[in-house]
């Protein structure tokens, strides 16, 4: 047996005990014990974006959204979504869309929690996630709040990178000049744009690329849209397909590791992070009068990933009439989806896209393990020498990364992740209440027409513990 055999096998048993279940228990838990949050105040929360903020020299809620979006949207709306198609089936797309409503319970709980027990720099900045409410639940104890910054770390600095870096790659597969050396000349280009962010020189790229990844997002979208369009003759059979795979529960039961249900789970969580512990590392940062504004301003977050972005390539693919399965690359079911429509400039407009992702990808990952680190080093960020070494491995990981095996690649990215699940989501359940009062509270004041300001005494907290509200 191979060492990749040997990840698959270890990936299918976490996916069944972990991602599955626990994050459809823990989505459940979240929407009955806020009453669906999510959907009840979905205008709320559209509304919450366009606040204007309370401290302009702070960061907004908006913002902060923006952070997390920047993570969530990358090569995981392409690559990810139309892996799972090969592999699991149309009805891997309805189980997306499913944990996105339930999952997004979750990404509701645990923003709000880190917005609850956020710290203060200095400067007055707030700053937190994970790593803080877990040390509260464990009474002052670091070691579980140390292992999931080490899982973090593992996810966005290695797993995710891995995998941004070998998605890219491979859409290069379906040009004429594809060869062995392909692999290794995209791995070194892209290490090299991300080594010179890193070191400070690429402020100029990073202006470019967060004005071009929103704007390429939106043009994704419209052309989605375009080729499901020009093939409206083929959406009723699409939607039949979806339906009829995603309720054929004996191809499910079949060869469950594997199916459509597992895969859209696991595509679906890898694209929008709702309940992983990533997205509070930025939330924890917004600067907001009340913690559920920033809870509710992140479910819009996991939406726009999965029902915006991820369906636009689901429905592109499927009513394109490309051919798919198991043997297709995913990001070639993708650009022959595409150039159905747009001829051969489909896979070149893929691979522009998949290239804008993959970059904003890597280095939005990587502040998510700045703040591990940071925490991991008392707080602070760890001393030159020691950022310069790990931005070396960090470099090195993005060029391994184009090379590997694709089973490999999504097998450790799936493993790493699935280890902040394990942590994230029962810690979020202990202290789901504080998130369920701060809502009833939240609720309690825009009815009697307030604005809503957050006390810790209005949900039973003690001032003297927090470090932010007191």
């Amino acid at each position: 047996m191979t060492f990749t055999q040997i990840l698959q096998q270890v990936d299918d048993w976490v996916s069944l005990t972990i991602l599955l279940i626990i994050l459809a228990a823990g989505g459940f838990l979240f929407s009955f014990r806020t009453r669906f949050v999510q959907i009840r105040h979905f205008k709320e929360s559209c509304r919450l974006i366009a606040e204007p903020p309370h401290d302009a020299k702070r960061v907004t809620s908006f913002q902060a959204l923006m952070v997390s979006t920047a993570s969530r949207v990358g090569t995981g709306n392409i690559a990810g979504v139309a892996s799972a198609l090969c592999i699991g089936g149309a009805g891997s797309l309805f189980w997306m869309w499913f944990m996105c409503i339930i999952g997004a319970a979750s990404a509701f709980t645990e923003s709000t929690l880190a917005q609850i027990y956020k710290k203060k720099d200095e400067d007055g900045n707030a700053f937190g996630g994970p790593a803080y409410y877990i040390e509260k639940v464990m009474k002052g104890k670091r070691w579980l709040s140390l292992v999931f910054c080490f899982f973090l770390l593992m996810t966005y600095s290695f797993g995710f990178n891995l995998l941004a870096s070998y998605n890219l790659q491979e859409t290069f597969a379906t040009y004429s000049f594809y060869n062995k050396w392909t692999p290794i000349i995209v791995g070194a280009v892209l290490a090299a744009l991300a080594g010179y962010c890193l070191f400070g020189g690429g402020k100029r790229i990073l202006k470019i690329t967060s004005t071009l990844v929103p704007a390429m997002g939106i043009f994704y979208v419209i052309v989605s849209l375009i080729v499901i369009i020009t093939h409206f003759r083929n959406i009723p059979h699409m939607f039949g397909m979806i339906f009829s795979d995603a309720f054929d529960f004996r191809s499910i039961f079949g060869g469950f590791a594997g199916s459509c249900m597992v895969l859209g789970v696991k595509r679906g969580l890898f694209s929008n992070e709702a309940g992983v512990g990533s997205a509070p590392n930025a939330s924890a940062s917004a600067h907001v009068s009340h913690p559920v504004k920033q809870g509710l301003v992140q479910t819009v977050s996991v939406y726009i990933d999965t029902m915006l972005l991820c369906t636009a390539t689901g429905l592109m693919c499927l009513s394109s009439g490309a051919e798919f399965g198991p043997d297709i690359k995913a990001t070639n079911f993708v650009q022959a989806a595409v150039s159905s429509t747009f001829g051969k400039v489909g896979p070149v407009f893929i691979t522009i896209a998949m290239a804008l992702f993959a970059f904003t990808t890597l280095l939005g990952n990587l502040y998510y393990a700045d703040n591990a680190l940071a925490y991991w080093n008392h707080k602070q960020k760890p001393g030159k020498k020691f950022m310069t070494g790990f931005y070396i491995y960090a470099i090195l990981v993005i060029f391994i990364g184009a090379s590997l095996e694709a089973e490999a690649v999504w097998a450790l990215a799936d493993l790493s992740m699935a280890g902040m699940v394990f942590i994230n989501i029962p810690i979020i359940a202990i202290l789901s209440k504080q998130a369920v009062n701060a809502l009833k509270d939240y609720e309690k004041q825009k009815k009697a027409g307030q604005d809503p300001v957050f006390r810790l005494k209005d949900i039973g907290l003690d001032p003297d513990e927090f470090d932010f509200w007191n």
